[in-house]
């Protein structure tokens, strides 16, 4: 697969300063002082993250018990910082990759908090999920209108929550591990250099690859959710990204000549 350009972070965007996690609740800082509330709402948060990362990629070679106790730390971090959101399933999902990559816990706390300025708002206190959905709806009737029939006549499944767990992580649960890294740095790199909406694109590509599989089966909504279900970790991902890349072209052409 031909490699996009990546954007060089420079290392004071990169690092975090210890300063700034002077006000943890486990620091020995004398001024930090905390409510009540907040350190219940903390200890709730602490509950959810230990049930998530005890079952978070188990089976992966990486995460070991140490390891593990590392994906905890920054996730405790990263919930005392933002309290006001917590702790919510799928997080460590996000965080894993990342520290698998750079296998250090300052860095990886630093790089976490600066993906989930965008990926927040995938989640249910968040609203771009509808967006989301409603993209896919005006794309696929545009580009593939006898799949949009079929799904309309099916029950009607063109609210595209099958897609919703696609959005919400990335496609990290869609593919291997290998592939969710060159996936996750060609979504980064398509800001600069194709769309930033190119996570849309993918999910099209993923839903377009299929699209005569799904045709000849006359899929309803429970058809679809078990067939993607069935096909996660067996995508052809430079496929799939070849396909999204085109179909960016595609549009554009569209409404270049509108």
């Amino acid at each position: 697969m031909e490699s996009l350009p990546t954007r060089q972070v420079p290392v004071e965007e990169a690092v975090v300063n210890p300063e700034d996690l002077s006000d943890h609740p486990l620091s020995s800082s004398a001024e930090s002082a905390y409510t009540q509330e907040q350190l219940d709402m903390y200890l709730l948060n602490l509950h959810r993250i230990d049930k998530d990362v005890r079952r978070c990629d188990r089976t992966y070679w990486y995460f070991t018990p140490d390891n593990l106790e590392k994906l905890r730390n920054i996730m405790c971090s990263y919930v005392w910082k933002h309290l006001d959101t917590g702790y919510v399933q799928g997080m460590c999902d996000l965080l894993a990759p990342l520290l698998v990559i750079l296998d250090d816990e300052v860095t990886t706390f630093s790089c976490f908090s600066e993906l989930m300025k965008r990926m927040n708002q995938n989640f249910p206190h968040g609203g771009a999920m509808d967006s989301h959905f409603a993209n896919m709806r005006s794309l696929i009737q545009i580009l593939d209108s006898e799949l949009f029939e079929l799904m309309q006549q099916n029950g009607d499944y063109t609210h595209f929550y099958f897609c919703y767990r696609w959005f919400l992580l990335d496609f990290k649960r869609e593919m291997v591990y290998d592939d969710v890294f060159a996936v996750w740095e060609t979504i980064w790199a398509a800001k600069y250099t194709s769309s930033e909406h190119f996570v849309l694109f993918i999910a099209l590509a993923l839903v377009e690859m299929y699209r005569d599989i799904i045709l000849e089966n006359n899929m309803d909504f429970t058809d679809i959710i078990k067939f993607f279900n069935e096909m996660a970790e067996h995508h052809n991902v430079p496929q799939v990204l070849s396909m999204a890349r085109d179909l960016v072209h595609k549009v554009q052409t569209l409404i270049e000549n509108k």
